[in-house]
Parts: structure tokens; sequence; C-alpha cells
């Protein structure tokens, strides 16, 4: 058997747990595998299905990445550590949250910590079914087809809908509100330290469905249409990049906060995020012409 020469990390932010494994990044072979329930949801906290209501508290992810990394790690030979080379992530979407110009989700500051719409607004969360059917009838009377790569309509669980319906049923959130983002965009942007909402990097997965990113029309919808919608959403899009990411792209380096959290090094490359369904597909050996499931 040949030596291991280097190690990689997965992680993956179900609906009710994160799991992580390490790989043999030449033979795929696992080395090591942890699950993490989340305590917040297992207890119910934030849900209300009567009005279709779904939403996690950021805790949650971050216990939970922390917990699955060491547990991981733990289980290999310490000398192992050293041979991490980098950190990818995927999860559910669109599970969009509100937060500072720091990047904080707005449920991590002591104001909003148990109000559910500062927190994450899980891929099931149906609270905005009329705001996606406004941004569909919106989109009906525009020339360009800003739903064309979205299935031809627009769906209560995504982005701008979440965004939409959160803006005008509480006004503090508004206040407080400076940009949306992605689960699958947040974490890579924590696990490299960021200190910028601004400097968040979107990846294409969830930016080109969820948040009607195109290169056709230059990146996410214009403030034409997005205010077109609901003059809440003026200015949002202009708080997003026009460039996006694909997942074999780099969102940094591990953040030497994370590196003493888990003893590795701060070379350690840290994957642009993406969604779970798809990057089950590229697990699957997705291809051309070929269907999986």
């Amino acid at each position: 058997m040949s030596k291991v020469k280097d190690l990689v990390i997965g992680v993956d932010f179900g609906t009710a747990s994160v799991r992580a494994i390490i790989v043999d990044a030449y033979s795929g072979e696992q080395k090591s595998s942890s699950v993490y329930e989340y305590p917040r949801w297992k207890a119910k906290k934030y849900i209300d299905a009567s009005k279709h209501q779904f939403r996690q508290h950021p805790l949650d992810y971050l216990e939970g990445l922390q917990y699955t990394l060491l547990d991981c790690l733990e289980q290999l030979p310490t000398e192992s550590r050293k041979l991490v080379r980098a950190i990818s992530v995927d999860t559910t979407g669109s599970t969009p949250v509100a937060v500072d110009h720091r990047g904080v989700p707005l449920a991590l500051h002591k104001d909003f910590e148990e109000n559910p719409n500062a927190m994450f607004f899980l891929w099931k969360d149906h609270t905005a079914i009329e705001e996606a059917d406004e941004i569909n009838a919106c989109a009906s009377q525009f020339e360009t087809d800003y739903l064309r790569y979205s299935g031809g309509i627009y769906s209560s669980e995504w982005y701008w809908a979440k965004l939409l319906h959160v803006l005008r049923v509480d006004s503090e959130v508004r206040e407080a509100c400076h940009t949306w983002v992605e689960h699958c965009d947040w974490i890579p942007f924590v696990l490299t330290g960021g200190k910028n909402a601004d400097d968040i990097k979107r990846g294409v997965c969830a930016a080109g469905h969820k948040g009607l990113w195109a290169e056709e029309w230059g990146g996410f919808p214009p403030n034409e249409f997005l205010k077109a919608v609901d003059p809440l959403l003026d200015g949002f899009g202009d708080r997003l990049p026009k460039d996006v990411h694909t997942a074999d792209q780099s969102a940094g380096f591990l953040s030497g906060e994370w590196a003493l959290k888990l003893d590795l090094q701060t070379d350690v490359l840290v994957g642009i995020g993406a969604m779970d369904a798809h990057m089950g597909a590229v697990g699957g050996e997705i291809k051309p012409y070929y269907l999986t499931k």
C-alpha cells in the first residue's frame, strides 16, 4: 500500500446534522468520519410548522463544525494532521441568513439571539410563498427572462423570496441587515477568518440557481428588476459581487483562529462552498449525458 501523502476534509451540513470525513486525496480511502446532531433543531426550537417556518441558529452550525472536525482529526495519528491540505463544505440550499457589515449573522448578536428572523432560513422554510408569487409575476413583465436558468418559476424556498419576506415582517432585522448570505458561502468565509461581508466569495452553485445570477445579464438581477418586485429590495443587489466562483476554486486559507482550534496549519486551503444535492451528483461521478440520482 502506498504511503498517504495528502489528506482532505469534506463537511456536509444537512437538515438535522453535520457530517465530516477525512479521506486520502489520491485513493479516496476514508480515514475517519463524524456526525453531530444540531441540539437546537433537535429540541424543535425556532420551528413553527403551522406557519411553514423552519429556522436554524448559526451556533448549531459553528458548534457542529468544530466538533466534527476535531472528532475526525482525533481518530488519526497526531502526525497525520500535517498532511491535511484542504477543507471543503456543502450545505442545504437555499438556506440564507441576514448578516451585518462584518459578515456576522444577526442571531449571533445579543439583541437578536432568540429572533428566528435573524437566523438561517432552512431550505424547507416556506414563509415566503407570497413573495415568490410576486417575483414570478414581476419577472413576466421584463423582456429579459431572469428565471430562464431556474426552471422558469421562482420558489418560496429561495434566496430573494426569503429576503423580501424578512424585510417585510421584521423592521429591526431590516435595519440591521447589510446583506443576505447563503449557508454554503458563509462557512468558508468563517473558516478563512473573514471580517468584511463585502469580501464573502459567492459560489455559482447557489448564486446561479437560487440567486438568479447569470453571465448573460452581468451577474445578479439588476436593481431595476429588484425594485420592481418591491422597493424594499432596492440596493441589495448592488451589495453583491459581479463575479462568482466554482467549487473547484479556493475561498482562501484556514485562519489562524481555526488553525489553533483544530491544531492544523494555516496553509490548509478552504474550498468554495456548494449545495449538497449538487455535490452529491459530483460524488456520483456525474458527467455529460449521464444521469445520477
